[in-house]
């Protein structure tokens, strides 16, 4: 096996073959806890295999055992989770030993979001989620209207670009900390939403008639692609320079790159080609004056710099040119009877009235647990995140973990932390400790019990 691979074609089909379905009260939960694992490899491997342009088997895997509606629902309940439990705990007075539960159960839904962002790139994979791709299109919609209505503070960005002050660091409380990497996955999961919307463009013609209609007049994507265009999130000028958000991470960009398209604003080129460019979206748009103006402000931005890095807009400028001076022709008022997106809305039918109590149980169990359940989670998160495996998947040196300036030096016990010199590995001990001890008792017993692995075998 490569040393970049996580899991066996073999292995990787047993998880998938036995994936199952925790409902919204489950999360948290110990048998939870270890589909997150699985899941979490699964989307590890995906990203090996599709980086390194080798076989996509867990594609052909979720396929083959029809599983994608399964992340497309499992996606959903977490979203669920995340805006009506996750929001009622945040808003008392819950001050557990350890963050991490509460931290996976949000970090569930960004895992799920960037597995189906490689793997939905493939017309057999949106194909095979069926009438489930209608609700996955509401999801995505529901974060693009979040990036473009959000507000972000500057403190928020700035802190985000340069680091945390290692002052206020120390003064923040947990749950506090917990809150800022909750906006921080949030807006990463968002801007994933946008190429997983790129995706469903460029296979409309496979998916369920319904699917064009709502992506086209229910929700009206192009006006929102135009509105992303006009005023992009993941662009920022801060103290005279630009930072754009690339890889999951904001990034100084350099005045000869300032005009370099980045994967999501090509994401947001190509959707919104598509979308005004397929003939049957043409016929299926309903092009009224409102829509018409809003379109044609995209002509102010195919400047020359960006028909370069991708000429096949020159067909989108002639499209617009062309549309400038005529009347919007009327859509086709075909009967096609839409396909109500049905998986969230049956969740809130479901809980509706019981959040309150469903998060209370979830902080008197699963998100407060005791020293030694702490242990037995911090043995599977050690098997889990292999950081000799993890360091092949990062392009970018590590940044220290106390001032955000790139890091030489690692923790020597847990091999986690990074930092870039002693002063502030001494600063940072305090709040790492009980999690360096964790990960390193975690660690001495998953290496012990892989040295006794072959003995046993050998008996038997």
């Amino acid at each position: 096996m490569d040393t970049a691979d996580i899991l066996l074609p073999g292995e990787a089909e047993a998880y998938i073959e036995h994936l199952e379905f925790f409902d919204l009260k489950e999360i948290g939960s110990q048998r939870w806890s270890y589909q997150h694992e699985r899941i979490e490899k699964l989307n590890m491997q995906a990203v090996v295999s599709a980086t390194t342009q080798r076989d996509e088997f867990i594609k052909e895997f979720f396929i083959n055992h029809d599983k994608i509606k399964f992340l497309i629902q499992d996606l959903l309940c977490t979203e669920v989770w995340k805006d009506k439990i996750f929001s009622f705990i945040m808003e008392s007075d819950f001050s557990p030993k350890t963050t991490f539960p509460l931290y996976m159960a949000l970090y569930h839904e960004a895992i799920v979001a960037n597995l189906l962002e490689t793997i939905m790139y493939h017309r057999d994979s949106c194909e095979s989620a069926e009438d489930a791709i209608n609700d996955l299109v509401d999801y995505c919609y529901r974060k693009l209207c979040y990036l473009i209505s959000r507000d972000p503070e500057e403190d928020e960005i700035e802190e985000a670009i340069k680091g945390q002050d290692p002052a206020e660091a120390s003064q923040i409380t947990s749950m506090e900390e917990l809150e800022k990497q909750k906006k921080k996955l949030h807006f990463d999961i968002c801007i994933k939403a946008i190429s997983l919307l790129r995706y469903v463009s460029d296979h409309l013609q496979g998916l369920p008639l319904s699917v064009m209609s709502r992506v086209l007049n229910t929700h009206d994507l192009p006006n929102l692609m135009v509105q992303l265009l006009e005023s992009p999130p993941w662009s920022w000028r801060l103290d005279g320079k630009l930072y754009k958000y690339v890889d999951s991470k904001w990034r100084e960009i350099s005045v000869d790159d300032q005009f370099t398209l980045t994967k999501t604003e090509g994401q947001v080129w190509i959707t919104l080609f598509h979308l005004l460019m397929d003939p049957s979206c043409q016929e299926k748009y309903d092009l009224n004056s409102y829509r018409k103006n809003t379109i044609l402000k995209v002509r102010s931005y195919l400047s020359p710099v960006v028909l370069d890095q991708l000429p096949v807009l020159g067909d989108l400028q002639r499209y617009l040119e062309h549309l400038s001076m005529m009347e919007p022709p009327p859509a086709r008022k075909d009967l096609v009877l839409e396909q109500v997106p049905e998986i969230r809305d049956n969740l809130l039918r479901k809980y509706e009235g019981k959040w309150k109590k469903i998060a209370k149980q979830q902080m008197k169990s699963v998100f407060n647990p005791s020293d030694t359940q702490i242990r037995e989670q911090a043995k599977l998160w050690a098997n889990t995140y292999n950081f000799d495996v993890l360091e092949t998947l990062i392009s970018d040196p590590p940044k220290c973990a106390v001032c955000g300036q790139e890091a030489t030096k690692r923790c020597s016990r847990c091999q986690n932390e990074w930092y870039c010199r002693r002063e502030c590995q001494v600063e940072h001990w305090p709040k790492h400790k009980k999690a360096c001890d964790l990960l390193k008792e975690a660690s001495d017993k998953l290496q012990e019990q892989q040295q006794q692995a072959p003995i046993v075998e050998a008996k038997s």
